[in-house]
């Protein structure tokens, strides 16, 4: 009974060093992705190009709203002095015109958030690529993009923006 305790210890602590032995070979590391669609040069290109691409569409939306609005208050202070027929009309009118520019609104927003998704599918693709090249480069076993709890010193997202700035010059 003895030998078999014995054994099993001597087991048991093989075990656990050979799995320290192969912890100390692993290397794992982490991205944040946030931080490199905010930080690199890319990102911020392509964060450019949408405000460029959507700019006159997003200030004429502005306008639109801003002359509804000024209709809407107008047809406020002027309806008591409106006759029946005249009042329904304007309401109607102004109804309409709101509808419309509710639907142009929705479909800027598509539009912008399906341009938005391209953009940055783009980003995280030249991204991944250069993870990849890193992780090759300094021989990782595992890179992550998502977790709860990174410590900082696995944390290799400024080699990659550096690295990605440096790809995109």
């Amino acid at each position: 009974m003895k030998n078999m305790y014995r054994t099993l210890a001597v087991s048991a602590l093989l075990a656990s060093l050979t799995l320290t032995a192969y912890a100390q070979d692993f290397k794992a590391g982490f991205v944040n992705t946030d931080r490199i669609f905010r930080e690199a040069n890319s990102a911020k290109a392509a964060q450019g190009k949408l405000e460029q691409e959507f700019s006159k569409r997003e200030r004429d939306l502005v306008a639109v709203g801003k002359a509804l609005k000024a209709a809407s208050e107008s047809f406020e202070r002027n309806a008591p002095t409106l006759s029946e027929s005249q009042r329904v009309a304007k309401q109607r009118d102004l109804v309409e015109q709101d509808r419309d520019f509710q639907r142009k609104n929705r479909e800027f927003q598509e539009d912008l958030n399906a341009r938005k998704n391209e953009e940055l599918a783009r980003v995280l693709e030249q991204a991944n690529r250069v993870v990849q090249q890193v992780a090759e480069a300094e021989k990782y076993d595992v890179i992550l993009q998502e977790a709860v709890y990174v410590n900082p010193k696995h944390d290799i997202t400024d080699k990659v923006i550096k690295a990605l700035n440096g790809a995109s010059k």
